[in-house]
C-alpha cells in the first residue's frame, strides 16, 4: 500500500489524472520561457571581502561606475601612420565612431600628439574609446562601434577592437557556439545509447524531451533570480550540461522500470505506482545526494560560484520533477506504446542481468583475485592523480582565446606593439589626504618604482577626488592582463612597491584591477577548495551512513570517489598543462588549468556518482540482506545494475565530452574533466574496485558500531514485495535496493 506522500503516490495520481499534470507543465514551461528572455548575465569575479574588490568600490564611490571602454587598433598594410591615406581613414573613423550615441568619448594621435598612441613600426595606432552605460552592459553597447569597424574595413586598412564589451561579447557567442556543438554531438550519441538500452525509438525519446525540458524550467527559475543577484553567463553551460545528464538518466531509471512490471503483467497504472515507490524514490534520493554536492559551491566567497550552483540545483529540482509528475503523465498516455519502433533483433534487455553474461563473467573474474584487481586499480587511479600534484590555476587570458576572434586580435597586436595592459590595468587607490606633501611623495615614489620596472608600461593618469581624500593611480601593465606573468608582476606591486612608497605616511593602498582580481580569485579557489571538499565529505558521509546503517560502506564510498575526481585532475593536468595527448583530442595547451575547476568538478562528480554508488550498493545491499552472502550479493547487485548504470555512464560521458570539443579552453577543461572521471568511476571503480573491496572485506563491509544503533533508516527505494518461500533477514537490513536494473 501507498504512501500518500510517498512518491508512488504522486506516480499513479499523475497517472491517473495525465492531463492534469500535462496542464501543470505547460503552464509552468511556458512561464519559464518567458522568464529566460530577460536573463541578466554579470561575469565580473568578485571575490568578496577581497582587496581588488575593495579598490573598486573605493573608486566607484567616489568617481561613479568605472565605464566600459575599447581599445580600438587600426593598422595599415602598407601605409604608415604618417601617410596622408592614413591619417584619413583614421579621421573618418574617429567621426563615425563619435557620432554613435553609445559613444562618450574617442581620443586621437592626429589630435593630441599623444606618442604612446603610435607602434613604434609606425604601421598601427590605437583610438581609446570609452563608452557610455555601465561595463554590465558594455557586451550590448558595444555591438554599433563593432558595426562600424566592419563596415570600415577597406584595402589596406583594418580595425578591430579590444575592450569591456568586445571581449565580452566574442567570449559570451564562442561559449554558445560551443554550447550547440556540444548539444549537437552530446544529444544524438545520448539517443544512440538510449536506443541501445532500450531497444525502442519511443522509450529512447521520451528520457531526452524530459531532460531538455528541465533546462528550460531551470533557465527560467534561473533567469528570475538573476534579478536579484549576480548570475554569470557560465551558467548556460551549466545548466545545459547537468541538465541532459541527470535529467535523461533520471528518466532513464523510471522508464525502464516501467517496461519491466509491464512485461510481468503488471497492470499500467499499478506499473507506473510501482516504479514510482521504487525508482521514483532513487530518483528523489540521487537528487538530494548533487544538491547536498552542489550547495558546498556556495561557501566560495564568489558570485560565479553561487550563479553556478543556483543553476545546476534549479535544473536538478526540475529534472527530479519532471521525473515524478509528467513523466509518469507521459508513460499513462502512451502506455505500451513506449515500446514502438522496436529495433531489429534488440530485445528489452541484455545479458547484463543473465548469470552467463558478461558483466557477470568479469565480476566474477575480479571477485577470484581481488587483492590483484584491487591492487592494479589503486596502482591505475593514483598513478593517473599524480601529475595534479603540478597543478597551476589561473585563469584563461586573452592569449588564451580562440584566434579567430577579432578581439583576439586585437589583443596580440596590443600585446606586440604597444601595452596590452591598456585592457585591463591595474589600479591602486589610495585614501587619505593624498594632496598633501607626503602624499605626493609617496605618489612619486610608485611612479618611480612602476617606471624603471620593465614589467610595466608606466603610469596612465592619476585621478584625485574633489575633495582630496581619494587618489586612483592607473598602472598599466605589459602583457595579457590576466594572464600569470601579470599576475606575478601585480603582486610585486600589491606587496613590494606598494609598502615601499606608503607605509608610513598615514595613506592607506588598495591595489585593484583585473590582474589584482584574478590574482585573488586564484588564491580563494585554493584557500576554499579543502573547505568545500570538507563539508560535500562530512554532509555525503552522514547520509550514507544512515541509508546502509554500516560505517564501512560510507568511508570506502568517500575514498572511491576521492580517487576517481584525482584521477580527473591529474588527467586535466597532464592533457591541458604538459599537452600530453592535447593537439590528438584537438585542445589546446595553456599553461594553467582554470580556477573555478577543481572545485567545481569535486561537487558535481561527487554527486554524481555518489548516485550509481548508492544504485549499485543499495542492490548488494538488498541481496545480503535476503541471503546473508556476501560474494553472492555482490555478483547479483553488480548483474542486475549493470546494464543501467552503464547505460547512464555512457550518456553523461557523450553530454559532457560533446562540450569538450569547442574552442573554449576553460570549457574544454571542465567537458573533459567531467567525461574522464564518470568514465573511470562507472568502469574501473564501479565494475573492479568495488567488488574487489567488498570481497576482500566480506561481512565487516555491513559493520556498525552499537553506539550509532540509534540512526534514523532512510527508506531509499521502499520495501518491495515479499517472495514466497522467502527466507528474508529484513529486520537486519533494511530493503533499500534500486529496482530499476533487473530482477531475480
Amino acid at each position: 500500500m501507498l504512501n500518500r506522500n510517498s512518491p508512488g503516490s504522486l506516480s499513479c495520481g499523475s497517472a491517473r489524472h495525465p492531463w492534469i499534470a500535462i496542464a501543470f507543465w505547460i503552464v509552468l514551461i511556458a512561464a519559464a520561457v518567458g522568464s529566460s528572455c530577460q536573463m541578466n548575465f554579470n561575469d565580473a569575479q568578485d571575490i568578496d571581502g577581497s582587496q581588488s574588490q575593495t579598490a573598486q568600490r573605493l573608486y566607484e564611490n567616489i568617481y561613479g561606475e568605472i565605464p566600459p571602454e575599447e581599445t580600438v587598433v587600426v593598422q595599415g598594410v602598407a601605409a604608415s601612420v604618417d601617410d596622408p591615406q592614413f591619417r584619413a581613414y583614421v579621421g573618418e573613423l574617429t567621426s563615425r565612431l563619435r557620432a554613435l550615441p553609445e559613444t562618450a568619448s574617442v581620443t586621437s594621435y592626429y589630435e593630441t600628439g599623444n606618442e604612446a598612441l603610435v607602434s613604434r613600426d609606425r604601421l598601427a595606432l590605437i583610438l581609446p574609446v570609452v563608452l557610455k552605460g555601465d561595463i554590465a552592459d558594455a557586451e550590448h553597447t558595444v555591438g554599433p562601434m563593432l558595426g562600424v569597424l566592419d563596415d570600415m574595413e577597406r584595402d589596406g586598412f583594418k580595425a578591430v577592437s579590444a575592450g569591456d564589451g568586445s571581449i565580452s561579447r566574442d567570449w559570451n557567442k564562442t561559449a554558445e557556439r560551443d554550447l550547440a556543438r556540444g548539444e549537437m554531438v552530446g544529444i544524438p550519441a545520448a539517443l544512440i545509447v538510449l536506443l541501445f538500452v532500450f531497444g525502442a525509438a519511443v522509450a529512447a525519446g521520451v528520457p531526452i524531451v524530459l531532460g531538455f525540458l528541465g533546462i528550460v524550467v531551470a533557465f527560467g527559475a534561473t533567469a528570475f533570480i538573476s534579478r536579484f543577484f549576480n548570475i554569470s553567463s557560465v551558467v548556460v553551460n551549466m545548466i545545459t550540461m547537468i541538465g541532459l545528464a541527470v535529467g535523461i538518466d533520471y528518466s532513464l531509471f523510471l522508464v525502464e522500470r516501467f517496461r519491466e512490471e509491464r512485461a510481468k503483467g503488471v497492470a499500467k497504472v499499478e506499473a507506473i505506482g510501482r516504479a514510482g515507490d521504487t525508482a521514483s524514490r532513487a530518483v528523489l534520493f540521487s537528487g538530494i545526494t548533487v544538491i547536498i554536492a552542489l550547495s558546498g559551491l556556495f561557501i566560495v566567497p564568489s558570485g560565479l560560484f553561487k550563479g553556478m550552483a543556483i543553476g545546476a540545483i534549479f535544473v536538478v529540482i526540475a529534472a527530479v520533477a519532471l521525473a515524478l509528475t509528467l513523466l509518469p503523465a507521459v508513460l499513462s498516455l502512451l502506455g505500451d506504446r513506449v515500446n514502438w519502433l522496436h529495433l531489429p533483433g534488440r530485445g528489452s534487455t541484455s545479458d547484463a542481468g543473465r548469470k552467463d553474461g558478461f558483466f557477470d563473467k568479469t565480476t566474477a573474474a575480479v571477485i577470484r583475485h581481488p587483492v590483484i584487481a584491487a591492487s592494479a586499480t589503486l596502482i591505475l587511479l593514483i598513478g593517473a592523480a599524480i601529475p595534479a600534484l603540478t597543478i597551476n590555476l589561473g585563469s584563461p587570458g586573452m592569449s588564451e582565446m580562440p584566434a579567430q576572434l577579432e578581439s583576439g586580435q586585437a589583443f596580440r597586436v596590443l600585446d606586440t606593439k604597444f601595452s596590452a595592459g591598456r585592457i585591463g590595468p591595474a589600479y591602486v587607490l589610495v585614501e587619505g589626504d593624498v594632496r598633501s606633501a607626503a602624499g605626493q611623495d609617496a605618489i612619486a615614489r610608485l611612479r618611480d618604482q612602476v617606471e624603471s620596472d620593465s614589467d610595466f608600461a608606466g603610469i596612465a593618469k592619476i585621478d584625485y577626488s574633489d575633495d582630496g581624500a581619494l587618489a586612483a593611480v592607473h598602472v598599466l601593465v605589459n602583457g595579457d592582463p590576466i594572464g600569470e606573468p601579470a599576475r606575478q608582476v601585480v603582486d610585486r606591486l600589491r606587496n613590494a612597491y606598494v609598502p615601499a612608497a606608503f607605509d608610513g605616511t598615514g595613506l592607506e593602498a588598495h591595489v585593484g584591477g583585473a590582474s589584482a582580481g584574478t590574482t585573488d580569485y586564484v588564491n580563494t579557489m585554493n584557500s576554499y577548495l579543502p573547505v568545500v571538499i570538507g563539508f560535500v565529505l562530512a554532509l555525503s558521509f552522514v547520509l550514507l551512513l544512515m541509508v546502509f546503517r554500516s560505517i564501512v560502506i560510507p568511508v570506502k564510498a568517500i575514498i572511491m570517489n576521492l580517487l576517481s575526481v584525482g584521477a580527473a585532475y591529474g588527467l586535466i593536468v597532464l592533457v591541458f598543462q604538459h599537452g600530453v595527448g592535447a593537439g590528438l583530442l584537438g585542445f589546446h595547451q595553456v599553461d594553467t588549468v582554470a580556477a573555478f575547476l577543481p572545485i567545481f568538478l569535486f561537487a558535481v562528480l561527487f554527486g554524481l556518482s555518489m548516485d550509481y554508488h548508492v544504485f549499485l550498493l543499495s542492490r548488494i545491499q538488498e541481496r545480503y540482506g535476503e541471503t546473508g552472502d556476501n560474494t553472492g550479493a555482490v555478483a547479483y547487485g553488480l548483474r542486475s545494475t549493470a546494464r543501467i548504470i552503464t547505460g547512464a555512464a555512457a550518456i553523461m560521458l557523450m553530454v559532457f565530452g560533446g562540450f569538450a570539443l569547442g574552442d573554449m579552453v576553460d570549457l574544454q577543461q571542465m567537458g573533459f574533466g567531467l567525461a574522464v572521471a564518470v568514465f573511470l568511476d562507472a568502469t574501473i571503480v564501479r565494475s573492479i574496485l568495488v567488488p574487489a573491496s567488498m570481497e576482500l572485506l566480506g561481512d565487516k563491509n555491513w559493520y556498525l558500531p552499537s553506539w550509532l544503533a540509534w540512526l534514523p533508516r532512510i527508506d531509499v527505494e521502499g520495501a518491495a514485495p515479499e517472495q514466497s518461500g522467502s527466507t528474508s533477514n529484513r529486520t537486519f537490513v533494511p530493503e533499500f535496493g534500486l529496482a530499476s536494473g533487473g530482477g531475480d
